[in-house]
């Protein structure tokens, strides 16, 4: 079965964008050579990337683009080279190169593609998604950049869920320019919502 990985950058009052959905604070501190080097690694690393629609218009407006490739070579030519699924009912074409839309329902999707050979795959950004996917026991492991700002107010990626999801921790790693790195497993993995009801994918 392939594995689900959600890996977000969270604030220290744990929000992953901000109210007006602005995450620039993120790439603060990119300028750290063993920072720099953990997120190259991270992109080249392979893998299916998936996204919800607000996500997927944020990162293919920039990836793609001379500016990405000049200040970002290494991250952009393995982001652009990777698979991705963008989940989507208003979405009519997804034009990012090897981009993959999908309407079909959010959470009878991801089991099929878990249970399909091929590469692990990761939700980056999409807090509606991974919300929707903490309960139903589909996601694997939660890594979080924990960066050192707060904001006061925004959204966190688990906003929506109906009762506590319980982690626990598997790995950290703090880095010099004050991100630390922090990885969770679920403690509860029972597979008790195979029939659950249709989730919301915009």
């Amino acid at each position: 079965m392939r594995k689900l990985i959600a890996f977000n950058h969270v604030t220290l009052d744990g929000y992953f964008v901000s109210a007006t959905g602005d995450f620039r604070w993120a790439h603060e501190g990119n300028d750290d050579p063993e920072y720099s080097a953990f997120v190259a690694e991270n992109a080249s690393g392979g893998g299916q990337l998936l996204f919800g629609r607000v996500t997927y218009e944020l990162m293919a407006s920039y990836w793609p683009t001379p500016l990405a490739d000049q200040h970002n070579p290494a991250v952009a030519k393995g982001i652009n080279s990777m698979s991705k699924v963008v989940f989507s009912r208003t979405l009519t074409h997804a034009s990012w190169n090897n981009t993959r839309l999908v309407k079909g329902d959010l959470v009878s999707e991801i089991r099929k593609m878990k249970n399909e050979s091929g590469p692990g795959m990761a939700i980056l950004g999409s807090g509606s998604i991974i919300s929707q996917l903490a309960l139903e026991h589909v996601i694997d492991e939660y890594q979080m950049i924990v960066d050192p700002v707060a904001l006061g107010k925004g959204r966190t990626m688990f906003d929506g869920i109906t009762e506590p999801l319980n982690l626990k921790l598997t790995k950290t790693r703090t880095f010099g320019n004050g991100k630390v790195y922090l990885c969770y497993e679920p403690i509860d993995r029972k597979s008790t919502r195979l029939n659950s009801s249709h989730a919301n994918i915009s």
